[in-house]
Formats: structure tokens, sequence, C-alpha cells
């Protein structure tokens, strides 16, 4: 059974840091990609960083590019999310998610094979 689960969001003031972490179980971590989306209020699910297991290139959209950090624990099994300098925009749901086939030089996020449940990020003005 493929499993990921997401820890470590809460409720912050803008400028604050939070950092995220997913556990995976179940399926390869070390194949295809690992990776963060998220869903804010009345949007759609979007991809906002993505961590290539072929190259360890990296995604990042671009209204975070500069204040989040993906970084992978292989030994853990664990990826994680660095966010810095939040912002009330930043107020979503949050994905932690898997798949199993990534190119090279990744330039978005792959096709995504498994979710996590969502972990809840509120940033206050």
């Amino acid at each position: 059974e493929v499993q990921l689960v997401e820890s470590g969001g809460g409720s912050v003031q803008a400028g604050e840091s939070l950092t995220l972490s997913c556990v995976v179980s179940g399926v390869s971590f070390e194949e295809g990609f690992v990776g963060w989306f998220r869903q804010r209020p009345g949007k759609e699910r979007e991809g906002i960083s993505c961590l290539s297991s072929t190259d360890n290139s990296i995604y990042y959209r671009a209204s975070v590019k500069g204040r989040f950090t993906i970084a992978r624990d292989n030994a853990k099994n664990t990826v994680y999310l660095q966010m810095n300098s939040l912002k009330p925009e930043d107020t979503a749901v949050y994905y932690c998610v898997v798949g199993t086939w990534s190119p090279s030089k990744i330039p978005v996020c792959p096709h995504v094979d498994y979710w996590g449940q969502g972990t809840q990020v509120i940033v206050s003005s």
C-alpha cells in the first residue's frame, strides 16, 4: 500500500516560515519524482515544486521561487518543503506527491501517480 503522510502545516503570520514533511512508503522513493502541490481557496490544484530523481533537477513555480526550497532524504524516505517569507496568498492545502516517471531537466511537475491527504497552511497578514 502506498502512503504519503504529510505534517508541518499550521497557521503563521506573513513573513514567517514553515517546513512541511512527507514520509513516503510503498513506492520507490528513488525513481520518478517527488514534489508538492497546493490548492488555494477557490482555485485549482497547482504544482509548486518537484524534484526529479532522474537528475535531481528541480522545478519551482514562479510565485514561490526564491522563497520555497524542496529537499529529499532518501534514507528517511522523506521529502521536505521549506517555506520562507510566507504570504497570505500562500494560504492553501498542501499536498505531497510522487510520480513514477520524470524527465531530466524537469520543466514542470510531471504526471502525479500518488497524492498525500493534504496539510493546511494558513498565512495571516
